[in-house]
């Protein structure tokens, strides 16, 4: 018999690429996993892990395996939902990441409604970047997080994470000069080319928001000069307004913005969405931050200005691929 447990450390070493990688995210000793996908291989009676210079990588057999782990874990995950479903109450500890602009809009209002409908629930909110929730989710970090894509980032589909979509919102191109503002159809190089030379402030390298720039200005013909690289969106308006450079911040982070600022709306979306391990959307909990997410999006929008915002609600948003992984080895705070 093949021990679930173990089959989660030869899917991690899939993901994750390293033995030691693996023992990092689960806090275990690089020994122990050796150990652990040794007995695996016992068990399964084939080799499932061969030799490239000084790593492991996996044989036809071993990634056959990680399908089928996949595909285990999942059933355990609707299993705990079942099992969460037929107790009285919602309650417990949830574990909720947020990329930082989500958990300064989106999150405080959802954890409102959180409490008002189920008060019993214990909200843990921790910042992340979206390239590494599923990081999160796998090493069972995180129940359920807010993610985002933009254009020109491409999403990796994985059979291992469930998301819902929350909401579209266009791209807005800050700065402090003037602008001729964009009659709707400008392309991506009209609007951008002026700032070929200009200094530019993206997010941090290695995650989504900082790719998105970068390839945005290549889309527009041009290698942005970045100055500086900072995640909070409030920081990028602050900096733009002082003349220290150009910069991208989507929709929902242009409410407030400071005196000085320009915006400039361009051909570019940026979709949030809800993420978790697969076949936990019916977990109650899970069920319950989704409802709240959006009920919190929907208040969003109603109380936006006058004109009508840009961001398109759910159902109402242009398809775009999944992101994301997931599955974690044993329920943590969400077992039933």
């Amino acid at each position: 018999m093949l021990d679930v447990r173990r089959l989660h450390l030869l899917r991690e070493l899939d993901r994750r690429g390293t033995i030691a990688a693996v023992a990092e995210a689960l806090t275990f000793t690089a020994s122990a996993v050796s150990q652990q996908l040794g007995v695996l291989e016992r068990e399964a009676g084939v080799a499932l892990l061969e030799r490239s210079g000084r790593r492991v990588v996996l044989t036809p057999a071993g990634r056959s395996l990680v399908a089928h782990a996949d595909a285990v874990l999942q059933r355990l995950e609707l299993a705990v939902a079942e099992l969460a479903g037929a107790r009285d109450g919602i309650g417990g500890p949830l574990r909720i990441g947020t990329f930082p602009s989500g958990g300064h809009t989106i999150v405080p209002a959802t954890l409102a409604e959180l409490a008002q409908r189920h008060p019993a629930l214990e909200p843990m909110v921790q910042e992340i970047d979206s390239a590494r929730v599923s990081d999160g989710l796998r090493a069972g970090e995180l129940d359920v997080a807010l993610v985002h894509d933009y254009d020109f980032v491409p999403a990796s589909p994985d059979t291992t994470v469930d998301e819902v979509p929350l909401l579209e919102e266009p791209m807005y191109l800050v700065t402090n000069a003037p602008t001729k503002g964009s009659s709707g159809s400008d392309t991506l190089a009209e609007l951008l080319g002026p700032y070929a030379e200009a200094p530019w402030i993206t997010a941090r390298d290695g995650t989504t928001g900082h790719a998105m720039a970068v390839r945005a200005c290549q889309a527009a013909g041009f290698q942005p000069r970045i100055r500086h690289q900072v995640n909070d969106f409030r920081t990028v308006l602050a900096l733009a307004a002082t003349g220290q450079g150009a910069g991208f911040v989507p929709e929902m982070a242009t409410a407030q913005s400071p005196t000085g600022v320009v915006l400039n709306k361009l051909p570019l979306f940026r979709r949030s969405k809800v993420a978790f391990r697969a076949g936990g959307g019916s977990h109650p909990a899970i069920a319950a931050f989704v409802a709240a997410a959006r009920a919190a999006v929907s208040s969003m929008m109603r109380s936006g200005p006058d004109e009508k915002p840009a961001m398109r609600y759910a159902d109402s948003a242009r398809a775009s691929p999944m992101t994301g992984n997931a599955g974690m080895l044993m329920p943590g705070p969400l077992s039933p």
